[in-house]
């Protein structure tokens, strides 16, 4: 018993480099393939243990990959919050083990699935961490950061099924590889475990991971090869103005970041350009609130004659007696006046506002709580209807598709990463917005305050994209179809697919044929 308690804690420990492996999968690393195995020993480890330590080995494996992924936490919190490194760390350690938790709960249904029955690995991995991830995105305000998928956003023809699925395809296809290997792996012990078990279901299984992955790229080359047709071209300059966030507020420097993006705009209209594009809270001040400030603003636009959407703080009315403000975009025309507001709908939880009126502090310092919009704002003006994303808001698949689905034909996302210092949390945050372009087959266009910068085309090329921390402006000329996707059109239906798959293999798995679980309620 003693030899046996050793030898599961020595396994457990296993489980910390195997997780930090998988988030070396994730930018800025990015070896990407270490995705399509590096679940592989959680799977391997765990399909026999009672479901109680398959738990704790799920949360051991997904802290250290959290961990790894989102290490990043620390910079922000203790940087722009002036949380001492004693309490930044830890919570950096407290996020990953919130977010392992939906590990664990994968790696014990997983143990429930697959031990004592004939379900392969193949099939019963991917649809259960789907289910989880879509879980992961929508409850407690929800944090879709570090999903699988985006380990493949340089892989061009496995990503374009997202069109269809969504960014879970794709980590169902990483899921399912991982599956498919711990299914060779385990094939002799599960017959040792179970001298019945026959060896159809883990052939079956593998011929249709063969299958999907064959389909999955088939289906990629032809999307990359195909030639849409153009409804419209759209020429966007982007500004990245790299202004340094402990310099943004102080009202001393308002002057001098306004005429910084303002020459820098100038720099770059000598290209031309339908439209120009300033990132998130470019504008020290708020807008129609400060008007000497937003005067000069309206002014400029009007001198160069071309629309610009920036980001900024905005008025939006009162409540309960005072002044809200949402931190959001405006399109101002080429004329100086204001054609549209755009406030941003999903508030980061702790940075932008404090949830439930919890008595704590925020973790970083900004104008004060924004009020959260409501309305999916497009902007309709001369040129291709847009809608305009701030920040955080590019990593909810779901949110970006409703305004994919109520007319914007471009979308642009707008960003301070200056947070996240020279931390992987940039690159990580640009990867997915190539996967918003796909699925909702239409062009990204990205203005980070430091970076990264660029435009994605709606195939998931990266057309260009900037470095982080230098003052840049750019402009590149975008090409807009008629075409919408599947995704687009009806929603999350591979998600929900998912969710009813699993819930069908939890209620039919069947008695276990063996008496391990025995007197084991988790």
């Amino acid at each position: 018993m003693l030899n046996k308690r050793k030898n599961l804690k020595i396994r457990y420990l296993s489980l910390i480099p195997a997780g930090i492996v998988l988030g070396l999968a994730f930018p800025k690393t990015g070896f990407a393939y270490l995705a399509w195995a590096a679940v592989t020993p959680l799977l391997c480890m765990v399909w026999d243990l009672r479901k109680r330590e398959s738990f704790l080995a799920g949360w051991i494996y997904g802290t250290a990959f959290y961990a790894t992924t989102l290490y990043w936490v620390d910079n922000s919190v203790r940087v722009y919050g002036h949380v001492p490194l004693f309490l930044s760390v830890p919570t950096v350690l407290l996020l990953a083990l919130f977010l392992g938790f939906y590990v664990a709960i994968f790696s014990a249904v997983f143990t429930s699935v697959c031990s004592g029955t004939r379900y392969p690995a193949v099939l019963v991995a991917p649809v259960l961490w789907v289910t989880l991830d879509l879980a992961r995105t929508y409850l407690f305000t929800g944090f879709p950061w570090a999903s699988l998928g985006y380990t493949q956003f340089r892989v061009l023809p496995i990503i374009q099924i997202s069109d269809i699925t969504a960014v879970y395809g794709v980590t169902f296809l990483l899921l399912a590889a991982n599956g498919g290997l711990a299914d060779l792996i385990l094939l002799s012990s599960r017959r040792r475990h179970n001298p019945l078990f026959p060896i159809f279901p883990t052939f079956a299984g593998l011929f249709f991971l063969g299958l999907i992955l064959a389909g999955a790229y088939k289906y990629g080359t032809w999307r990359l090869e195909q030639s849409p047709a153009s409804q419209a071209n759209l020429k966007v300059a982007v500004v990245q103005g790299n202004v340094d966030q402990g310099l943004k507020w102080a009202p001393e420097n308002q002057q001098m970041i306004l005429t910084k993006y303002m020459g820098l705009t100038r720099s770059v209209l000598s290209e031309g350009a339908d439209l120009v594009v300033w990132p998130e809270s470019a504008l020290p001040f708020v807008f129609d609130n400060d008007l000497p400030h937003t005067e000069a603003l309206r002014a400029f636009v009007g001198s160069i004659e071309t629309p610009l959407l920036t980001g900024a703080v905005v008025m939006a009315g009162e409540k309960e007696g005072r002044v809200r403000v949402a931190n959001g975009a405006v399109l101002i025309d080429e004329t100086g006046k204001t054609k549209d507001t755009y406030e941003k709908i999903h508030l980061v939880p702790f940075g932008e506002y404090v949830p439930l009126g919890l008595p704590v502090a925020r973790l970083v310092t900004a104008i004060g709580d924004f009020e959260a919009g409501k309305e999916y704002t497009v902007f309709r003006w001369e040129g291709p209807a847009f809608s305009a994303l701030v920040c955080y808001e590019i990593i909810f698949p779901e949110l970006v598709r409703n305004f994919a689905a109520k007319g914007a034909r471009t979308l642009i996302t707008i960003t301070n990463d200056a947070w996240f210092g020279r931390t992987a949390a940039p690159y990580q945050h640009f990867s997915m917005a190539v996967f918003r372009a796909v699925e909702n087959r239409m062009p990204v266009i990205r203005a980070a305050n430091t970076g990264i910068s660029g435009f994605i085309d709606d195939r998931g090329r990266i057309i260009k994209a900037t470095g982080i921390f230098h003052e840049d402006a750019f402009a590149e000329t975008v090409t807009i179809s008629g075409e919408k996707s599947f995704y687009t059109r009806y929603g999350n239906v591979f998600g929900y697919i998912s969710i009813v798959a699993a819930v069908m293999m939890i209620m039919f798995k069947g008695e276990k044929k063996h008496g391990r679980d025995k007197g084991d309620s988790f």
